[in-house]
């Protein structure tokens, strides 16, 4: 006579990791789970564009991945996204041309309020976003490499270009080394699974584990931790890189196992491919997956660009929480 098992709905907590324009494809097929609470942990090391800009000229906190991840949990996403995301045009002797509406907004309101916490609630408030949204730490720090040849290079703009040069990466550390904000330690405690990706593996996922505090952080929490690994390489630098070296660098950093990787095991079409080829990306293969890791693939892949699409991937992550969290035997 066959054993039955007991699936228990009950709502959960989800931490999710990241940064980038891949942490908001996963927030934003999750937000729609009304068994799931969802706080996003971001990173807050961007260098470059209109980010970059704001925290070179103004000192403020870099806004971009923030606003990305507020908008993906905001209730009315896509009216959102069109307002905030247009960028002011550029006018002769003009300082604020080409920057989006909501990296201004988020900056302007973290210098009157003296508070990025209180600015991101704002922000919060106003997208009336389903979940929370906490940058890493507030303290500025540059993102730094040393590759294999030993070049270096420095801020997120530099370790991506050099990775797309050829150049493989030997370590990656923060200058200076910032400390993880408390309201992310609390976070953390009430946290029931970890996700972390997807997103840039070196430029967004790593550096949110170099913070001072949240490799502990995430070792103490007696959750299961799941890596969500890109579709693609990033360039010359990571050709040959695959899945189950990611797990393995994201273990080393934490010091604790992943205990499930999700990986894109489908190609698209040829076009499509080929088109990235140009860059030198190529697809993600899986590669050995360390033994304590539970490996879950699916086809991730459904358009032409190299993005997860957000309602997969939100039912494999909800799968892997309903085989780890909800079933007894």
């Amino acid at each position: 006579m066959r054993e039955s098992s007991l699936m228990q709905l009950r709502e959960l907590t989800v931490g999710c990791l990241g940064g980038g324009t891949g942490l908001p494809s996963l927030l934003g097929g999750l937000k729609n789970n009304p068994w799931l609470h969802i706080d996003a942990v971001v990173t807050m090391f961007d260098s470059g564009g209109s980010s970059g800009q704001l925290r070179d000229e103004l000192g403020v906190l870099p806004p971009g991945d923030v606003l990305k991840c507020a908008l993906a949990l905001a209730r009315n996403e896509g009216e959102a996204r069109r307002l905030l995301l247009s960028r002011l045009p550029s006018f002769e002797n003009g300082r604020l041309g080409g920057h989006t509406g909501g990296n201004l907004l988020l900056s302007m309101m973290e210098q009157y309020s003296g508070d990025f916490i209180a600015a991101i609630d704002g922000l919060r408030t106003l997208l009336n976003c389903n979940g929370r949204v906490f940058p890493v730490s507030v303290e500025h720090a540059t993102l730094c490499a040393e590759y294999e040849d030993g070049t270096r290079a420095s801020t997120e703009v530099g370790v991506d270009r050099e990775l797309a040069n050829g150049r493989c990466v030997d370590r990656i550390w923060l200058d200076p080394v910032p400390s993880i904000h408390s309201a992310v330690s609390a976070a953390i405690q009430s946290f029931d699974a970890i996700v972390i990706g997807p997103g840039s593996f070196y430029t967004s996922l790593m550096p949110i584990l170099l913070v001072c505090g949240i490799a502990e952080a995430l070792r103490v929490a007696s959750v299961p931790l799941i890596l969500v690994t890109n579709i693609l390489t990033e360039g010359r630098g990571m050709k040959g890189f695959t899945a189950g070296e990611a797990v393995r660098r994201v273990s080393e950093a934490i010091g604790r196992p992943v205990d499930v990787v999700i990986a894109n095991d489908t190609a698209p079409s040829d076009e499509a491919l080929a088109r990235y080829a140009v860059e030198e990306k190529e697809l993600l293969a899986i590669g050995e997956i360390p033994e304590r890791c539970e490996l879950v693939t699916g086809n991730f892949w459904q358009g032409q660009i190299a993005r997860h699409e957000r309602r997969r991937l939100a039912y494999a992550v909800w799968s892997v929480l309903g085989q780890r969290l909800l079933r007894s035997a």
